[in-house]
């Protein structure tokens, strides 16, 4: 029926996207208020109609661990907007690479820090080197991303009523520049 409920923390972070008929439980069992609804109304079967919401903040503050994301091609290639981090070419899950920035073979591990997207011929060319052994800088520096739910909603999308919200939850150096 809709792409879910963006659900706010007390304090207007973004914590997670729930369904919206857990959505409308937290509201009226008095825990969560709507911030913003969409165009839909919901009905019951008496008639009653109530806007659905797509924004919900809680009204008292969880604490709450962020999750870890995965460490995977598909996830590596959302982190960098399927952008090579050595020359800047745009790509599709097809067509993109992942690359060891320190190869495996000179002590680089799996990890976030260590992986950037490629693209097939800048990770032909840099072959089994380091980026300055290759003299390919990376064009960014490459870092963990942050929890849920902005890395999810790469994947599919936001409705553009979450955004205000979805950026008080990014660090700056993930803020998008305009």
């Amino acid at each position: 029926m809709s792409t879910g409920v963006l659900v706010l923390n007390s304090t207007y972070e973004a914590m997670n996207i729930a369904e919206w008929e857990r959505a409308v439980e937290l509201i009226f069992a008095g825990k969560a208020e709507a911030i913003h609804n969409t165009n839909r109304q919901l009905r019951s079967a008496g008639g009653i109609a109530i806007p659905m919401p797509s924004v919900i903040r809680m009204l008292y503050f969880i604490k709450h661990s962020r999750k870890r994301m995965a460490l995977t091609k598909r996830n590596v290639l959302l982190r960098d907007k399927h952008v090579c981090g050595y020359c800047g070419a745009r790509g599709s899950d097809a067509t993109m690479t992942v690359d060891h920035i320190v190869p495996k073979s000179q002590g680089g591990t799996n990890t976030w820090e260590n992986l950037t997207a490629a693209c097939s011929d800048c990770n032909a060319r840099k072959k089994n080197r380091t980026p300055s052994q290759a003299g390919m800088p990376l064009r960014r520096a490459v870092r963990q991303p942050t929890s849920m739910p902005f890395f999810v909603l790469r994947k599919r999308g936001s409705p553009e009523e979450w955004k205000p919200y979805l950026f008080l939850s990014l660090s700056i150096e993930e803020r998008p520049t305009t």
